[in-house]
C-alpha cells in the first residue's frame, strides 16, 4: 500500500498520463490475426451464432451497448460486458478478478453456460476438425489447435487493441494545445485535483490494480458481492474491479451491473453518492463526503473523458 500512495502521489503531481508508454504490439501478426479470426467467430458458441464479438462491439471500443448482453439462445449475462480494450496492463480480469492474465480469461466465455455455453475440449475439436485452423495453428504454433494455443491467439488480439490516437494524448504527448478545449483542460485539472478521480483512476490507461467498492452494494437490491465472491472476505464485499477510462465514451452503460446509462449520470453518482444509494454496505472512504461540483465542473470532467476517445473509433 505504501507504494501504492507514493504512485497515486506523482500521478497527482505530474498528470495522470505520467506512464505513457510504448503501444505497439509486439505481438506477430499472423498471431494477432488468427486471434481476430476465431474472436469473430461464432463456431466457438455451442449454437454457432455467438461469437465474442457479438458482445465485445468493435463500434463501441469492444464493449455492449446493453446493461446485461445477450449469451447463446439469448441468456441473459450477470453483469455488463467491459471493453476489451487497453488491458495489456491489467493484473486480473473479469469484475471480480477471477483471471490473472489474458489466456485464462479468454477460455471462460466460451464454457459459460450463459454466455457462449460450449466445453472448452468441445471447441477444440470443432478447430481440429478444420482445415483452415488446423494449417493456421501449425503454422503459427507447430501444433493442432489445443486449449492453450486457442487461449494464446484470443489474447494475442487482444494485445493488439491498445489505443493512444486521441485528442488527450495529442495535447499532452505533443504538445498541440489545440488539439483540446479548455473545458477539457480544466477537466483534467479537476480529475487530477478536487474530484479525486486519480486516486484510482491513474497511468497510461486510467485504471489501477486494485478493487474498489464504490457503493454500489447494500446487500439488498444492489446483491452482487464482487470481488469476496472470490477471495471469500468480508472486507471484499462489493469491491469490484478498476477499469481503463480510454474510449469510456464509447462503453455506455457503465458500471458492473450496467445501471449508469450516461456519462453524466457516473458523475453525479460520483459527486454526491448518497442521493443515489444511499444505504451502502463496505463504501470506500473516498466516497464519504460530496464533492459539491459544479455545472461547469460536471460538464469540464464530461469532456475530459471524451476526450480520451480514439479517432480510429471515431471514424468507423
Amino acid at each position: 500500500m505504501k507504494y501504492l500512495l507514493i504512485i497515486v502521489l506523482i500521478c497527482g503531481m505530474l498528470g495522470a498520463h505520467f506512464l505513457y508508454r510504448n503501444r505497439t504490439s509486439a505481438v506477430p501478426e499472423d498471431e494477432i490475426s488468427l486471434g481476430k479470426t476465431l474472436f469473430f467467430d461464432p463456431l466457438l458458441s455451442s449454437s454457432k451464432k455467438i461469437s465474442c464479438a457479438s458482445c465485445h462491439k468493435p463500434a463501441f471500443a469492444f464493449a455492449d451497448t446493453s446493461a446485461l448482453s445477450l449469451g447463446v439462445f439469448n441468456r441473459k449475462g450477470v453483469r455488463n460486458t467491459p471493453s476489451a480494450m487497453n488491458v495489456n496492463n491489467a493484473a486480473f480480469f473479469f469484475w471480480d478478478g477471477r483471471a490473472a492474465s489474458l489466456e485464462e480469461q479468454a477460455l471462460i466465455p466460451i464454457a459459460n453456460p450463459d454466455e457462449m455455453n460450449l466445453p472448452v475440449d468441445s471447441a477444440v475439436h470443432r478447430l481440429q476438425q478444420s482445415g483452415f485452423y488446423q494449417a493456421a495453428f501449425r503454422n503459427i504454433y507447430k501444433e493442432q489447435p489445443s486449449a492453450k494455443t486457442l487461449s494464446r491467439a484470443l489474447a494475442a488480439f487482444q494485445q493488439s487493441l491498445e489505443t493512444s490516437d486521441t485528442p488527450f494524448d495529442d495535447w499532452k504527448m505533443n504538445d498541440n494545445q489545440q488539439a483540446v478545449s479548455e473545458s477539457v483542460k480544466r477537466g483534467f485539472a479537476l480529475f487530477n485535483g478536487s474530484a479525486n478521480c486519480v486516486r484510482c483512476h491513474f497511468g497510461p490507461d486510467f485504471s489501477n490494480l486494485e478493487f474498489r467498492n464504490i457503493g454500489l452494494f447494500n446487500g439488498k437490491d444492489l446483491n452482487d458481492s464482487g470481488r469476496a465472491g472470490i477471495t471469500k472476505k468480508t472486507t471484499d464485499l462489493g469491491k469490484f474491479k478498476i477499469g481503463p477510462l480510454r474510449n469510456i465514451a464509447l462503453t455506455a452503460p457503465y458500471m458492473h451491473n450496467g445501471m449508469f446509462k450516461t456519462l453524466r449520470e457516473v458523475i453525479d453518482y460520483y459527486d454526491d453518492p448518497d442521493k443515489i444509494v444511499p444505504d451502502p454496505i463496505n463504501r470506500d472512504s473516498l466516497l464519504a463526503k460530496p464533492l459539491n461540483l459544479s455545472e461547469r465542473d460536471k460538464q469540464d470532467l464530461e469532456n475530459f473523458l471524451k476526450s480520451l476517445t480514439s479517432r480510429s473509433l471515431t471514424n468507423l
